[in-house]
C-alpha cells in the first residue's frame, strides 16, 4: 500500500479510523482524548496531543510514520527532542521502537482500521487527470464549506503578499506613500508588463514624485525616461520637450533608464499600450498628494474608483497611443475593470498590510469587504472553476480560488483544503 505521511496525518488529525477497543500494536488498550495540532515546523508532526494508554493518561506529542522503523531511520531513537512524544502512529509497525531514554515507544498502527472510502475518495482525486483535482466533485459541495475554505485562502493570500509590502516599506524606510506607489506602479503593468513596471518602479527613489509634484511635465518626463520611451529625438513637441528635460533629470539624478525592448505591445488593444499606461500612471502622481491617506482612511468603494476616474492626463494623449503615432480620437482614460483590477491588487492589498503590520485589524477588514463588493476576475484559472460548477460572484473568491489553485490544486495538497477534506470525508 503506498501511502504518504501527509494521508496518515490527515487520517489521524480527523479521526478516519476504528475507534471502539482501540488498542496499541502491544496489546495495550488506547484512548484518544485530543489528537492534538498539526506541528508545520521541526519537531513532532503534532503536538499537546493527550491519550489513554492502559489506563494512564498521557499529554505530548504524536509522531506519524509510513513504518514504524522509519523513527529509527530518521534518527528519532536518539533526539532527546522526541522524549515527549507519546504515541506512534504508522501505516505498518514493522519494527518495535525506543525513545532516546531507552523507553518503549506506544505504537498505533493504522493498516486495518482506518476507513477505506477515504483512500478510495483520495485516489479519486490525486490520480485522475483533470485540470484540478476535484473538479469532478467541487460542483456537489456545500457552498458553507466553500465559503470557509475561501475565507481562509483569502487570508493567506493577503498575509503571504503583505509580507512582501513590509519588506518594501523597509527599503523606503517606513515611508507608507513611497511603498504604494511602488505598489500601484505594478499593478498599472497589469498581466503582461508587471515586470517592467515593478522595474521601473525599482529604479528611481520613489519619493520623487513628492519632489516633483507640483511639475507636471517633471514627472512626465521621469517617468517616460525611465521607461526609455525618451532615447531619441522627436518632431512632436511635446515628447521632444520631455526628451529634453529627462536628459537634465538623468544627469541630475544619475539616473539609468530601462530597454524599451521591455516593454510588450504585440495582441494588444491601444487602450493598453503601455505607454497609455506610463500615461495614466504619471497622471495619477501628478494629482497623488496624500493619495495613501486618502485610500487609507477612505471607507466607501465608490469614492475609491473616483480616484482612478478622469485622470488628468496630457492633451497629447488624446490623439496618439504611442509617440508620434497620431489618431482621430482616443480616450486614454482608465476602464472600469483596470480601475478595479487596481483595486484589487494595490489598494485592497496595502490597506490590509496596513492593518497586519500596525496591529489594526478595522484596515484589515475594510479590504477584505472591498474584495466582497467587487466583481470576480476572469482568466482563464478561473473559468476552469466556473466550469466545475462553482459560484464565483466576488473578487473576495476569485482572489481565494487563485490561492487555492497555487498553493493546494496544483501541488496536490488537497488534505490541507477544507474542500478536499469535505470531500475524503463524504461517503
Amino acid at each position: 500500500m503506498d501511502l504518504k505521511e501527509d494521508f496518515l496525518s490527515f487520517i489521524w488529525q480527523f479521526r478516519q479510523y476504528k475507534t471502539q477497543a482501540l488498542a496499541t500494536t502491544a496489546g495495550e488498550l488506547l484512548q484518544v482524548l485530543q489528537v492534538g495540532q498539526p506541528n508545520k515546523h521541526a519537531g513532532p508532526d503534532f503536538f499537546n496531543a493527550k491519550v489513554v494508554v492502559a489506563g494512564t493518561m498521557w499529554s505530548g506529542n504524536v509522531e506519524i510514520h509510513v513504518r514504524s522503523s522509519e523513527w529509527n531511520g530518521h534518527g528519532h531513537e536518539q533526539d532527546p527532542a522526541y522524549n515527549n512524544v507519546i504515541l506512534h502512529v504508522v501505516l505498518e509497525d514493522d519494527l518495535p521502537v525506543k525513545r532516546a531514554d531507552g523507553s518503549f515507544m506506544p505504537t498505533l498502527e493504522l493498516k486495518s482500521i482506518f476507513h477505506q472510502h477515504i483512500l478510495e475518495n483520495y485516489n479519486g482525486l490525486v490520480k485522475v487527470r483533470r485540470p484540478f483535482p476535484c473538479y469532478a466533485q467541487v460542483g456537489a459541495v456545500d457552498g458553507l464549506v466553500c465559503h470557509s475554505a475561501f475565507s481562509r485562502a483569502l487570508v493567506e493570500r493577503m498575509e503571504f503578499k503583505s509580507r512582501e509590502v513590509e519588506e518594501k516599506l523597509s527599503q523606503h524606510k517606513g515611508d507608507w506613500e513611497a511603498t504604494f506607489n511602488f505598489f500601484l506602479a505594478r499593478s498599472f503593468g497589469f498581466k503582461v508588463n508587471s515586470l517592467p513596471f515593478e522595474l521601473l518602479a525599482n529604479s528611481f527613489d520613489m519619493q520623487l514624485y513628492a519632489k516633483y509634484r507640483d511639475a507636471p511635465l517633471q514627472t512626465e518626463a521621469l517617468i517616460f525616461g525611465q521607461a526609455g520611451f525618451l532615447n531619441r529625438p522627436f518632431a512632436d513637441p511635446y515628447p521632444e520637450q520631455l526628451r529634453r528635460e529627462y536628459v537634465f533629470l538623468k544627469q541630475k539624478l544619475q539616473l539609468q533608464p530601462l530597454e524599451q525592448s521591455l516593454w510588450k505591445f504585440l495582441r494588444m488593444r491601444p487602450t493598453g499600450f503601455p505607454t497609455v499606461r506610463l500615461a495614466q500612471f504619471a497622471a495619477l502622481m501628478n494629482r497623488s498628494e496624500h493619495l495613501f491617506s486618502k485610500v487609507l482612511h477612505g471607507d466607501d468603494l465608490n469614492f475609491m474608483k473616483s480616484i482612478f476616474s478622469k485622470l488628468p492626463i496630457h492633451s497629447y494623449w488624446h490623439a496618439h497611443y504611442h509617440f508620434e503615432k497620431q489618431v482621430l480620437a482616443f480616450v486614454p482614460q482608465l476602464g472600469m475593470a483596470s480601475i478595479e483590477s487596481i483595486i484589487i491588487n494595490a489598494v485592497c492589498l496595502i490597506t490590509f498590510s496596513y492593518g497586519r503590520i500596525m496591529d489594526q485589524e478595522r484596515y484589515m477588514n475594510k479590504a477584505l469587504n472591498f474584495l466582497e463588493q467587487l466583481p470576480p476576475e476572469n482568466n482563464h484559472i478561473l473559468r476552469q472553476y466556473k466550469s466545475a460548477g462553482l459560484k464565483i460572484d466576488s473578487a473576495f473568491s476569485s482572489q481565494a480560488l487563485l490561492q487555492l489553485n497555487r498553493f493546494y490544486c496544483s501541488k496536490m495538497r488537497c488534505l490541507n483544503c477544507g474542500i478536499g477534506v469535505n470531500i475524503l470525508k463524504n461517503r
